[in-house]
């Protein structure tokens, strides 16, 4: 969605307007990765890369960068909650 917010940040950090859809399309085909148990590791890497740039790009920007930082350790930690292959692959203990 083009709305009027949306389109001045992306100006105000560097990006042409012509990125908003691509790079929308891209979180949200990340995001029903995430949500489909099957693809659930493939969509956790794509959000982790997502928001990787995210925080480049706030850090860039003069701005904020914990949000994208958090998100992506939250993405990871749920992930690693819902998938027992996960935790066995991912041990805590020694």
């Amino acid at each position: 969605m083009r709305i009027a917010p949306v389109r001045q940040a992306f100006v105000q950090l560097g990006f042409a307007e012509s990125a908003i859809l691509p790079i929308g399309v891209v979180l949200l085909v990340g995001t029903a990765l995430y949500a489909i148990r099957q693809t659930s590791v493939l969509g956790a890497i794509l959000l982790a890369a997502y928001l990787g740039g995210a925080t480049v790009t706030h850090v860039h920007a003069g701005q904020p960068f914990y949000f994208p930082v958090v998100f992506g350790l939250l993405v990871w930690l749920g992930l690693y909650l819902r998938d027992a292959r996960l935790r066995a692959l991912v041990s805590l203990r020694s």
